[in-house]
């Protein structure tokens, strides 16, 4: 049917800073610093799992079901393709708002569940986790726009380049979905 198979989540990027691991030499502990401050920039994003198109959406606001809906809106409106959304349990995906959603869109949003607690069945906690290895881990965010400056970099980056999404996907979703499968999606 020319679906696009998504594999959505969501990340937060701290301004105080994430500690990756590093060498140092013998004896001597690396330092980073920190600017204290409890502030975070926000991540929607799907990975689409035949392209290794890239949607997301930054932000400052809180992960709900109404930001979370605001972020599908400008999915369906950037496609025009049927979508599978493949996400996991979070409260917000699960609410009675998203739900109402997903019914009225029915027409072209089909949503499935990963099962609890397993963040490994879903190819985009890979993304996450390299670009917050290779822009954020182990480095001082003096302000909160810099941040921002070097998340979106990151995706940014990732987005222009769909064979990088395919990349840190690896053979995750060859194992999960044999190829005979990923075809008639």
């Amino acid at each position: 049917k020319g679906a696009l198979v998504l594999f959505g989540d969501e990340a937060s990027f701290a301004q105080w800073g994430s500690l990756g691991y590093t060498w140092a030499p013998r004896g001597e502990q690396p330092e980073v610093k920190t600017s204290g401050k409890r502030k975070s920039y926000k991540v929607f994003g799907m990975i689409d799992y035949l392209s290794g198109r890239l949607f997301y959406q930054g932000g400052t606001d809180r992960f709900n079901s109404s930001t979370y809906e605001a972020f599908l809106r400008k999915v369906l409106n950037e496609t025009n393709q049927p979508i599978v959304l493949i996400q996991d349990g979070a409260s917000y995906h699960t609410s009675k708002a998203m739900k109402t959603f997903f019914a009225k869109h029915a027409d072209r949003l089909t949503v499935h569940q990963l099962p609890s607690y397993s963040p490994d069945y879903n190819p985009i906690e890979h993304l996450w986790r390299n670009v917050k290895r290779g822009k954020t881990h182990n480095t001082y965010f003096p302000t909160f726009e810099s941040l921002v400056t070097a998340v979106e970099a990151g995706l940014s980056d990732v987005q222009t380049q769909p064979h990088k999404v395919k990349q840190v996907m690896g053979t995750c979703l060859d194992q999960m979905v044999p190829s005979e499968h990923a075809v008639a999606a």
